[in-house]
């Protein structure tokens, strides 16, 4: 395992290295990684329910916002949306204990803060 990285900074240092005839690579910043990320929001998920959303609306627009003449629309729109608040406590308990695809900004500056990288260049 040391040798692969050793080998792969041999490398950078030829690709950089005047030796060798015109260098390859041309920094304008240290070749290092930064110990943040940008804290930006994470997207918002599509909204889901929408046609049954619609669906009740349009009964309640043609029977005069009459509740007692959309039940089935109602319930529907219900069962629907009891489905999707149950797949989101499920996402977002896959999240919280790891096995989530991508971390929080938050978390992943944290995470940074306890394992800080060397500042040093290849």
């Amino acid at each position: 395992m040391a040798t692969k990285g050793s080998g792969l900074q041999a490398k950078v240092s030829r690709m950089l290295s005047k030796d060798f005839g015109k260098p390859i690579l041309k920094p304008n910043k240290p070749l290092a990684l930064r110990n943040e990320v940008a804290n930006r929001k994470l997207r918002q998920g599509e909204a889901s329910c929408l046609t049954e959303m619609s669906v009740m609306m349009a009964c309640w627009k043609q029977s005069e916002f009459n509740h007692a003449a959309c039940t089935q629309e109602v319930q529907a729109f219900q069962r629907c949306t009891a489905l999707a608040q149950a797949e989101r406590k499920a996402r977002m308990g896959q999240e919280s204990s790891g096995q989530g695809g991508r971390l929080h900004p938050k978390q992943a500056n944290t995470l940074l803060k306890r394992h800080p990288n060397l500042y040093r260049e290849i």
